[in-house]
């Protein structure tokens, strides 16, 4: 059989191969358009078991077949793979773009939700009924049929656009390496970056060290390298990959114009001024100007703190560093000797206290705490030797969720951190289907036979996946549509994953999860009192580095036009002048490898990072007033925001949760932009 047509356990990675992935998905789109045939010549009353149920389980499986093909796409790209992964894509875009612009399903819905039935349903499949209504006139629906034939064309165009753009810079990362000879320009780096460096270059049969542009290696180089030309040479490779720098065949430029275009054209088609206004009609955020004033508030508020951050950086810079001219690929480097000069410790020393298997029991234990679970290691086939499984069981020992954890980067990976679902929860024939999620990140592996260790930004990192990822498993809906993380608002998806980040700086939580890579002691208290001195070093250049992207995303789908006087390059030199302290080097490329928009989810929608930050700031302020640690405030967050998924608008989930709207101030507190 083929192994993507299995729909009764978990994935079967070993034997997925790039040959089952056209057949199996034309197996199932014909499967599903026969039965939409069906449905459609049923004349009988739309109801929710003789017409949502069937779509519903049609669509899990064409999910349950092509998620695991997209997620091996991510984490185990090959060329064989991703040509299948190519050539199907398209299609499965057509086959949901179809979906979207079906009249008559339209009508269906629109007979259930007036039906007599509706009044009846659970509030859960109301949600659902009234967010299918509402995609179907965001996916041309009601379009003359001219406009949907064009508008097919567009997301069809667009789903080529942004693979290509992600394999482009895939590819473009990988293919930098430095191999660095002579150790003696290699002062400053820690012993395990350069034993990492040097392993590196053996697997290759090179001598000396070599360095990539994957995060844990680039992200080494610029904050510890002491020699300067090193660390420009990697900041210029990594600044302009895929871009017009690169080879040609990897240049995100002409995508990019090309991305921004056809959303345009998308947008109006539809009817909105321009995609700002199409993204966020299904978003907490009201319109694009709101979204705009909250950023530049935001910015107003960090601005004094970041002019005052840069001064200091850079007088420190000059007087201790012989720097007179800070440029960009000298930031994180003066940055650190600073924090080590002011607050006498170095993220180098503290990286020693976080080794993996004290930071993931020390995460469970953490979770067992708030919520009353238990997370233990399990088997499952896996696409890496790497990747490890868990469980997790409530009191009574049911199973409530599992998950895959894969943190090692390598070449075949895509970039960053990310979790996505493999399986949700839904009430089937036989009982309650257990959901599963992939959690993905691209730490540094174990080097010299010792466990991995990981910086304490890292550290946040993890947390801040395995919230999303208890968003995912924890949901108790059982409607697939609002169960775990769907159907949530967007700028409402990152409250569960940033509210974890906060426990990173809890005393009682830290001390169960450190233990020193060479002499097994824990943290100290010292030096944890010196991080927290140190949590809000820098926070006003972060903040307005966020800012700057959130405003560049959100002005590039509503006030430019592609192709028109202005470049893409040009509108973010704009809003840098208008927000940022720090200009980078005129040759930097930043927009050539900003997948979130032009590749993920979040065009039009990057200010959700901060949005959502507020929520999970003000929300954390709970645990603050009532103990970090209290189960039952867990207890109260579990019930009324992870449980609940997208079966209620998520300000319901949060006002029930806190009692109130949110307010900003809880943000402003934990980033230190508020004046003493």
């Amino acid at each position: 059989m083929n192994p993507l047509l299995n729909f009764t356990g978990l994935p079967r990675f070993a034997e997925i191969k790039p040959e089952h992935v056209a057949s199996a998905t034309a197996q199932l789109l014909a499967e599903n358009r026969t039965l939409i045939v069906h449905l459609l010549a049923d004349t009988a009353q739309p109801t929710w078991h003789n017409f949502i149920v069937p779509m519903e389980d049609a669509n899990e499986r064409l999910t349950r077949a092509w998620g695991p093909v997209g997620h091996l796409n991510a984490v185990m790209n090959s060329t064989e793979l991703r040509e299948a992964y190519n050539a199907t894509l398209p299609i499965i875009t057509q086959y949901y773009a179809e979906l979207g612009q079906n009249l008559a399903l339209f009508k269906k819905f629109k007979l259930l939700r007036n039906s007599p039935e509706y009044t009846g349903l659970s509030a859960a499949r109301k949600k659902i009924i009234e967010n299918e209504l509402r995609d179907f006139r965001l996916g041309g629906a009601e379009l003359a049929d001219d406009k949907k034939a064009r508008y097919l064309k567009i997301q069809e165009r667009l789903s080529k656009l942004s693979s290509r753009f992600s394999d482009n810079l895939l590819d473009a990362t990988n293919d930098y390496t430095l191999l660095v000879e002579d150790k003696n320009e290699l002062s400053g780096l820690p012993d395990d970056v350069l034993q990492a460096a040097q392993e590196a270059a053996q697997a290759l049969d090179k001598k000396g060290w070599l360095f990539t542009l994957k995060a844990p290696s680039y992200m080494a180089v610029m904050q510890y390298a002491d020699q300067r030309t090193l660390r420009e040479k990697m900041y210029r490779a990594y600044s302009t990959r895929a871009s017009e720098f690169g080879k040609s065949d990897w240049d995100n430029t002409p995508l990019m114009e090309e991305i921004i275009k056809l959303r345009g054209e998308e947008a109006k088609l539809l009817g909105f001024a321009n995609f700002s206004e199409l993204s966020l009609a299904s978003k907490m955020a009201s319109s694009p100007q709101q979204v705009l004033e909250f950023m530049r508030e935001l910015s107003r508020r960090a601005r004094p703190f970041a002019e005052q951050d840069l001064t200091e950086l850079r007088a420190f810079a000059r007087t201790e560093l012989g720097l007179p001219d800070l440029q960009s690929w000298d930031i994180g480097y003066a940055s650190e000797k600073l924090r080590e000069q002011r607050y006498a410790f170095s993220e180098q020393e503290v990286k020693q206290y976080f080794p993996e298997d004290a930071v993931l029991p020390g995460m469970f234990k953490l979770i067992e705490t708030l919520y009353g679970l238990q997370i233990k290691a399990s088997s499952a086939p896996v696409w890496h030797d790497d990747v490890r499984f868990f469980d997790i069981r409530n009191q009574q020992q049911q199973l409530v969720g599992q998950f895959y954890l894969d943190l090692y980067a390598r070449n075949s990976k895509r970039g960053g951190a990310w979790m996505d679902d493999v399986i949700s929860r839904r009430r089937i024939s036989n009982g309650i289907q257990t959901p599963v999620a992939y959690l993905n990140c691209n730490f540094s592996p174990p080097v010299g036979g010792k466990p991995a260790v990981f910086t304490h930004d890292e550290v946040i990192t993890l947390f801040h996946e395995f919230g999303h990822g208890l968003h995912h498993l924890l949901t108790e809906v059982e409607d697939l549509a609002v169960s775990g993380i769907h159907g949530v608002e967007w700028d409402a998806v990152e409250l569960p994953s940033q509210f974890m980040e906060n426990f990173c700086w809890e005393w009682g939580v830290l001390k169960d999860m450190t233990r020193h890579v060479e002499s097994g002691a824990a943290l100290p208290r010292a030096l944890f009192d010196k991080m927290l001195a140190a949590k809000n070093f820098q926070s006003g250049l972060q903040t307005l580095r966020q800012t700057e992207f959130s405003l560049f995303d959100m002005l590039m789908h509503s006030h430019f036009e592609a192709g028109g006087g202005k470049s893409i390059l040009q509108l973010l030199d704009e809003v840098r002048a208008e927000i940022a302290v720090l200009i980078p080097p005129a040759f930097q490329r930043f927009p050539h490898s900003f997948s979130h928009i032009f590749a993920g989810g979040y065009a039009a929608g990057y200010y959700s990072y901060k949005w959502a930050e507020v929520l999970s700031a003000d929300a954390y302020s709970l645990f603050e007033e009532h103990g970090v640690l209290n189960p039952d405030v867990g207890a109260r967050f579990r019930n009324e925001i992870l449980a609940m998924g997208g079966s209620r608008n998520a300000m319901h989930s949060f006002t029930a949760f806190r009692g109130r709207e949110p307010s900003i101030d809880a943000l402003l507190r934990h980033n230190g932009l508020i004046e003493a």
